[in-house]
């Protein structure tokens, strides 16, 4: 078992490298020179014993390179070649049931064995049932490589290319209702099942997410709530929900035959696995799962290690890339702390109490495994969360303590009362008044922990990566040291002290002088941050990169610099790259004033911004004359829209100053805009200007510019494809004088203001 461990982990480990490292073309050369050290390792087996070990572990290293090598080149390569401008036909099968998107829908398809794609078409595609065989024309777009931006996103999940249709597309029966579908129509059956049993919208997107990993019903509020306290992973379909399965089965089945119980189990785990979507997490779970149970059948004892290994060398066997993806690389990190970590951490707790009481002998070893578990799979999950989501979760083992039995026990409830919904609804409606209960319970628990002063860390504190390093080099000192328990109480004492230094510096820098401003880089879009003292405004918070969530960028920053709460919210006008963020800020943020200009939009944001203002409490303010609030040692002053036509024309232009100090936002206006501001009103030289319109050539006028003479330009800008900032503008702004600072070069950029003065 244990060779069989060694092979899986180091195949894993150079498909890891393979998939992670920025270069290619060398997965070849690399395999022959493993090859060559394998072998030379063999012939030292007899004299060195350790050879043996090495032998395995260069062999499964070169064996892992050529099989990625072989699988890029074979697999994938003929998909990328017809990857283009030019369309081209296209002949699949549809894999799941379509989704809607903003501008029609897509569908995921079945190309050849091994390689699937995403078709986006119009509202048509929504007719679609899996097993359909279509055919049509499309632009084939890479689905590893977009705007020259290396994802993984798509080919974690097998998805190589991208299909925008082009002209008509053809649908026949194919295979559809062929058993081999099954699992995608039982997912469509469960989630209509859940709309009926529960009416409350909020409880039917919680048991949809918990029982299918479907996410896409959940509130923003609720969303980034259980987000902020470390609860993702009750929405991540993965081992958890699996070891979830696996008890139910054990209460439902009644075998007493261990065999048949195992093939039964296994059984419903593949269909689970295939019903929810196959996402690398949840077949690197069930795989396990189905190691662990078939480890008796044959008398071998089950060791948890040799099939996380296993687990592992299938699943990257069916798809090398999948190792790029996020929810494998923390189901595995998570799981190997659970593994490697939690029983030394629950003997380590359990020790502390001496007591004989049998009663709270039982409650401190419950209270112990649950907080030994949170801390196993935080210590190899926190550099990923911290790489790919900017934070780091300190309440995740209270929140983890006091909602994930309950969460357990929802799942298991939840499963049985859909499936006694499809034999008598009735009976399943009133069993969904106890699930309706726990999820309430949890959200809850979720809203009120996400209110405490720093539940979470951020990433945006540039101090906290050094920070991280300092406290696992004490953990691998305290691991490879001998002695007592009081090396890890001193450990953390000096780790929790660092920490509170960590946070004190980056606060401190972050609020030097009578104001500040900080232009969150939210790629293509903007979002500006004005504070001073204990008061803060944000103008603008959207992006119109999809990837990116403007309003939890803001977020995260606020949080990093100690700002919890803001004055007002000022929106320039209703585009998204202006306002998409603002679901996710209010839901994380309290505001107290929402200022928007009174005119309408055709997108329906002004409405929905109302019904968010309505449900937080939050006053809303029309502009529709100058209007001036102070901000803290700041006064910030608003002027109504001056233009007419388009929306970017209408928008509010933004004055914010301290003494002799000037920082002017204009949002999307154009030039013709610009001259009527300086006609209308008399505004002063700046020290510092927000480019309007992300740098477009119509922005930033030759006039507007001599006459508010700007020492520095911030252009809010990211990803896009209308060359922002153009070339016309940059000229026009150097031939002012103006410093030029950009959020696609340098992030996110402050401007500390000290005695009217930055």
């Amino acid at each position: 078992m244990r060779v069989l461990a060694t092979i899986a982990f180091s195949f894993a480990a150079g498909t890891f490298l393979a998939v992670l490292l920025p270069w290619t073309g060398w997965y070849f050369w690399a395999a022959a020179v493993l090859a060559v050290c394998t072998l030379a390792a063999a012939a030292l087996c007899r004299k060195l014993p350790r050879a043996r070990r090495a032998a395995l572990i260069l062999g499964a290293l070169a064996v892992s390179l050529a099989y990625f090598g072989a699988y890029r080149t074979w697999v994938c390569g003929p998909v990328v070649e017809c990857c283009g401008e030019e369309p081209r036909s296209f002949t699949a099968t549809v894999a799941d049931f379509p989704v809607e998107t903003d501008y029609g829908a897509k569908v995921t398809v079945r190309l050849r064995p091994g390689v699937k794609g995403v078709y986006y078409g119009d509202e048509s595609v929504l007719e679609l049932v899996p097993g359909q065989r279509i055919s049509g024309t499309a632009r084939w777009q890479d689905a590893s490589r977009i705007h020259e931006t290396s994802i993984t996103t798509f080919t974690a999940r097998g998805v190589f290319v991208l299909l925008y249709g082009k002209g008509e597309l053809s649908a026949e029966p194919g295979r559809a209702g062929s058993p081999l579908f099954w699992p995608q129509y039982a997912a469509g059956a469960v989630k209509e099942k859940i709309r009926q049993i529960w009416d409350d919208p909020t409880a039917a997107a919680f048991m949809q997410a918990e029982l299918t990993g479907d996410r896409s019903a959940i509130s923003e509020e609720d969303s980034a709530a259980v987000s902020e306290v470390g609860l993702a992973h009750l929405f991540a379909v993965s081992g958890l929900h699996c070891a979830f399965l696996v008890t139910l089965l054990g209460l439902l089945i009644p075998v007493r035959s261990r065999r048949l119980y195992s093939v039964i189990t296994i059984l419903i785990l593949l269909f689970y696995m295939v019903m929810v979507g196959l996402t690398p997490s949840v077949v690197r779970a069930c795989i396990m799962q189905i190691f662990l149970l078939t480890a008796p059948l044959f008398r071998r004892d089950s060791d948890p290690l040799t099939s996380l290994g296993a687990a592992l060398l299938v699943l990257l066997l069916a798809n090398p890339y999948a190792a790029g993806g996020i929810s494998l690389q923390l189901s595995f990190a998570a799981t190997l702390g659970l593994i490697l970590l939690s029983g030394r951490l629950h003997n380590f707790f359990t020790g502390l109490y001496r007591g004989k009481k049998r009663k709270i002998k039982h409650a401190v070893a419950l209270v112990s495994a649950n907080i030994s578990a949170s801390l196993a799979t935080l210590v190899f999950t926190v550099p990923l969360t911290a790489y790919y989501f900017n934070i780091f979760t300190l309440i995740s083992p209270i929140s983890n303590l006091l909602a994930t039995p309950v969460a357990g026990w929802n799942f298991m409830t939840g499963l049985v009362t859909v499936l006694m919904g499809f034999v008598w609804l009735p009976a399943g409606q009133i069993m969904g008044w106890l699930c309706w209960l726990m999820v309430r319970y949890v959200l809850l628990i979720s809203h009120l922990l996400m209110r405490l002063p720093g539940h979470a860390l951020y990433f945006t504190n540039r101090y906290l990566k050094y920070w991280l390093t300092y406290a696992y080099v004490l953990l691998g000192i305290c691991c490879l040291t001998k002695g007592n328990r009081r090396r890890y109480v001193l450990a953390g004492v000096l780790a929790a002290a660092m920490l509170l230094l960590t946070v004190g510096l980056n606060t401190r820098e972050y609020h030097y002088g009578t104001m500040n401003a900080i232009a969150v880089d939210v790629g293509q879009g903007e979002c500006v941050l004005l504070y001073s003292g204990d008061d803060a405004v944000v103008v603008d918070c959207g992006s119109s990169n999809s990837y990116i969530q403007a309003g939890g960028r803001l977020a995260d920053q606020m949080g990093s610099i100690g700002i919890h709460k803001l004055s007002a919210v000022v929106l320039t006008h209703y585009h998204a790259d202006h306002t998409s963020g603002m679901y996710e800020l209010l839901a994380r943020v309290p505001v107290e004033q929402l200022w928007l200009p009174d005119i309408e939009d055709e997108f329906g944001v002004r409405d929905r911004l109302l019904d968010l203002a309505d449900r937080y409490g939050i006053e809303v303010r029309f502009i529709r004359s100058t209007e001036s609030m102070p901000v803290g040692e700041t006064e910030l002053t608003v002027y109504p829209p001056l233009g007419a036509g388009d929306m970017n024309e209408q928008g509010l232009t933004i004055l914010c100053s301290s003494g002799e100090f000037d920082l002017l936002i204009t949002g999307d206006m154009a030039g013709s805009t610009e001259k009527k501001l300086i006609e209308t009103y008399d505004l002063p030289d700046v020290e510092v200007l927000v480019v309007s319109h992300h740098g477009s050539r119509y922005s930033s006028s030759r006039e507007f510019l001599e006459e508010i003479r700007p020492d520095t330009a911030v252009i809010c800008v990211g990803d896009n494809n209308y060359g922002h900032p153009t070339e016309e503008a940059m000229r026009r702004l150097w031939a002012v004088g103006a410093e030029i600072y950009r959020t696609d070069e340098q992030g996110n950029i402050l401007v500390t203001v000290h005695g009217g003065e930055n």
